[in-house]
């Protein structure tokens, strides 16, 4: 039995003076009209699990108006563990404990990871390559406390390169910065292209059982070597993280002078394309509406799938308005998933979405004006 949530308590957190949720079970269905704080709870507990936001990027944002700091914390148990998991929230930094000691972020990740599907994920397909690096660079980071910290290091060297191209610095400076970027590169695309191997087979798995009329799903990772080159397409093989290496080397070096032009860093892992098809055709360009979203559907439940095979444990699910936005039979794909093992987090405006069996396991709480406390 992995960890769940056995309570939620927000203070001073976005709309919410004060919320709590006492006695958290497998199913809960918050339900209410817009803007009535339904996202905010679950933007909580992503904060919490996944340490990141689902909308809000700023953390000024995350305070109530009026209000100095923000808090969010939540209490896990799993049989064996008790944990009290606390976020403080203040203008320009947010800071966490685990059982009243002080712990960096990327202690937090991954303790009950999370999996989140909103609206805004529903354009996965159509958005650009950075918004696909971005989906798996999150899981990613949920999975290993290392991938987050190699991201980090590439993205410095990279805003450090960057800004030595723009300030038209020594090609001597530009190429010892080039050597950090080519070591934490090389790292960060082995585990990003890892990641997304082991993640593909699941979506063509889970598609396949979307799919209505038989037709299949591929996806693409084209590394920025060869982007730049345009190349179009490349076999999804293994890399070695030498081979890596000398291919950044030899691509920084043939592009020096574009880069120059260009004042901005042209290869490496920010830089990689990804790619979605259906039926051999790529998505971004000819899928339907409801293809798209098939796609999407199964890539997020091949995230579950994903988590529970690497960490041995299923993570909480948080579906943010998205059971009015799918058809019945993509509807009832997602729903079933929620009537297994998994923790779920749901926002609706109603319960028409929902089926009785859903409903009958599930505990609903009702967002009114003025109820903070359920």
């Amino acid at each position: 039995m992995g960890l769940n949530i056995r309570s939620l308590d927000l203070l001073d957190f976005r709309n919410y003076e004060h919320f709590a949720l006492e006695d958290i079970g497998r199913v809960t269905v918050l339900v209410g009209r817009n803007a009535i704080g339904k996202t905010n709870v679950l933007e909580a507990v992503n904060l919490i699990t996944a340490t990141s936001a689902l909308r809000h990027k700023q953390l000024s944002e995350l305070i109530r108006e009026g209000a100095a700091a923000a808090r969010v914390q939540t209490r896990l148990e799993d049989g064996n563990r008790d944990l009290t998991c606390t976020l403080y929230v203040e203008p320009g930094k947010k800071r966490y404990e685990l059982n009243g000691k002080a712990k960096p972020s990327s202690d937090m990740r991954g303790i009950l990871p999370a999996v989140s599907f909103t609206p805004d994920d529903l354009e996965l397909v159509k958005k650009s390559a950075s918004v696909k690096r971005k989906a798996i660079d999150d899981m990613g980071m949920q999975l290993s406390a290392n991938y987050h910290v190699i991201r980090n290091d590439y993205e410095k060297a990279l805003r450090y390169k960057n800004r030595l191209l723009k300030e038209e610095a020594s090609q001597d400076l530009v190429e010892a910065v080039g050597e950090t970027l080519v070591r934490c590169g090389a790292q960060l695309f082995c585990y990003r292209h890892s990641l997304f191997k082991r993640l593909v087979p699941l979506v063509q798995e889970r598609y396949g059982e979307l799919s209505q009329s038989g037709e299949d799903f591929a996806a693409q990772y084209l590394p920025s070597w060869l982007r730049m080159d345009g190349i179009e397409r490349d076999e999804l093989r293994e890399y070695s993280r030498d081979e890596v290496r000398l291919l950044m080397e030899q691509s920084l070096a043939y592009k020096a002078g574009e880069e120059r032009a260009r004042r901005r860093c042209l290869i490496g892992p920010h830089n990689d394309d990804i790619s979605f098809f259906v039926a051999g055709r790529n998505a971004s360009l000819y899928a339907s509406q409801g293809q798209q979203r098939s796609v999407v559907l199964a890539w997020k439940l091949a995230e579950v799938d994903m988590v529970k095979s690497m960490l041995q444990t299923a993570p909480v699910l948080l579906l943010d308005d998205v059971l009015s936005e799918l058809d019945g039979s993509r509807r009832e794909m997602l729903l079933s998933n929620v009537k297994g093992d998994m923790q779920t987090f749901i926002t609706a405006t109603d319960l028409a979405p929902f089926d009785n069996d859903v409903l009958g396991d599930a505990r609903i709480v009702n967002l009114e004006e003025g109820r903070r406390h359920a």
